[in-house]
């Protein structure tokens, strides 16, 4: 599976940024998310969604982002979306798609199997 995320870059607090990514190949995955690590951190899972089956559309959010990030997905191209408004300067970190076959449950980054390249988002106080 190969993973092309776009999106990110510099805003002010109070901004909106979109990210975007598009999973390709085989096999199928039924959960793709998307993951930040800030300088000195650790990578942690900001949302995931549920892609098929009866779990299809159900979502996962780190509390901090909570009412500010929304993720959705397209089936048909097989991509998914993080929308961020309010954006914060403590939500500055390298953004990175991730996908797997399994639970929506589980938030370790161990737990994924396929990664994108990661994206950079800026905020600015």
């Amino acid at each position: 599976v190969q993973l092309q995320a776009s999106g990110g870059g510099s805003v002010q607090a109070g901004g909106s940024l979109r990210l975007s990514c598009r999973a390709s190949g085989t096999p199928s995955v039924n959960i793709m998310g998307w993951f930040r690590q800030a300088p000195g951190k650790e990578r942690e899972l900001v949302t995931a969604i549920s892609l098929s089956g009866m779990t299809a559309g159900n979502t996962k959010y780190l509390d901090t982002v909570i009412g500010r990030f929304t993720i959705s997905k397209d089936n048909n191209e097989k991509t998914v979306y993080l929308q961020m408004n309010n954006l914060k300067p403590e939500d500055t970190a390298v953004y990175l798609c991730a996908a797997k076959r399994g639970a929506l449950g589980a938030a370790e980054h161990t737990s994924y199997e396929y990664w994108g390249q990661g994206t950079q988002v800026t905020v600015s106080s």
